[in-house]
């Protein structure tokens, strides 16, 4: 199967790089490029690309805002943040809105290839420390996030999960992978990626990093290791 990229940032170098370096794949094919997020929604609709390579800062719309316009439509494709930082708030925010990760500019070739084809294949291209690095990252013992709106509805919508599936919400959001999980939690690994299964569709969600955002939101891990 040959998963259909498309390509954003307003750096026509970084462009001609990016194409060069995935086009070499016998898997990929760049059916596209665009130069800002205003352009994204007319080229996803002419191209329909499988993945979508999103750089976040472009001059007149940023990739942020094109992520959270794609990811409200049924069926959008996957988007990869591209960035120069690890964490930052406009990372953290994509992420929230349903990017399924992000790699920097300055990633080597092969591992960017490797994070489309993951994404393609329907997994996030966070690993579990990433993921902890993200929690480090997000968590404000100075700000009062009992007055956060987000808190607020981040709690009521945990509150519709069944008591182990919360116990693998928490889980997930410090980090941990399938197996940590399963050993933490006595059950099976097919047993957690059931409950992460039922809690994307409980939650309307996209992925585990999502989970992982929404627990920390909600102040599940608020005080534990």
């Amino acid at each position: 199967m040959t998963i259909r990229l498309l390509v954003v940032d307003d750096d026509p170098l970084v462009r001609a790089g990016l194409s060069f370096m995935l086009g070499g794949a016998d898997d990929l094919e760049i059916v596209a490029e665009g130069a800002d997020g205003s352009e994204v929604p007319a080229l996803v609709d002419r191209f329909r690309p499988d993945v979508v390579l999103m750089d976040i800062r472009m001059p007149t719309v940023d990739g942020l805002t094109a992520t959270e316009e794609l990811r409200r439509r049924p069926d959008a494709p996957e988007i990869v943040v591209l960035t120069t930082f690890h964490a930052d708030e406009q990372v953290l925010r994509a992420l929230r809105a349903g990017a399924a990760g992000f790699v920097l500019k300055d990633t080597p070739p092969a591992e960017i290839v490797a994070a489309v084809r993951r994404v393609a294949a329907g997994d996030p291209v966070l690993s579990p420390a990433v993921t902890r690095q993200l929690m480090t990252h997000v968590a404000d013992p100075v700000h009062d996030r009992a007055a956060d709106p987000r808190r607020r509805t981040a709690v009521a919508r945990i509150a519709s999960l069944a008591e182990r599936e919360r116990e693998v919400a928490v889980a997930l959001g410090h980090g941990r992978s399938n197996a940590e999980i399963a050993a933490t939690l006595y059950m099976s690994v097919p047993t957690v990626k059931t409950h992460v299964s039922r809690i994307l569709a409980k939650l309307d969600l996209n992925n585990r990093v999502q989970i992982a955002l929404l627990a920390h939101d909600a102040g599940l891990l608020d005080g534990e290791s």
